[in-house]
């Protein structure tokens, strides 16, 4: 009698211990999920993000006299803003383009630019 006992309380503890160990498990089990997801963020999300408001940051700086770099490669100095999205370009002399500002990839020299840096000149007396 006492050893069937014995055997019933045994079988209990390890009934109370295996449903107590189920939910660390499918906690652990998401812990994968959760670092993938982590490393996903910090290596591919966050940088894409960065470099989106690098680039508005440099459409919204983009102003009358800048060279700049549209997209397909054309390169031309801003002439005048149409309105909020359009811009016109000078890619030749008395040849301008309409292009999108969301079109320009790059600033080659700004305008403000070329006002600071006034070129040296070595005058020996």
């Amino acid at each position: 009698m006492t050893q069937e006992k014995l055997t019933l309380v045994n079988q209990d503890a390890e009934n109370v211990s295996s449903t107590q160990s189920q939910p660390k498990d499918t906690l652990m089990s998401f812990v994968p999920l959760v670092l993938i997801f982590v490393i996903f963020y910090f290596f591919i999300i966050r940088p894409q993000m960065k470099k989106q408001k690098e680039q508005q940051n440099l459409i919204k700086s983009a102003k009358k006299g800048d060279k700049v770099v549209a997209a397909g490669g054309i390169i031309g100095t801003i002439v005048k803003e149409k309105n909020q999205d359009i811009i016109e370009i000078e890619i030749a002399k008395n040849s301008t383009m309409e292009v999108m500002k969301s079109s320009i990839l790059n600033i080659l020299n700004k305008t403000a630019e070329k006002e600071k840096v006034q070129p040296k000149t070595n005058k020996k007396s």
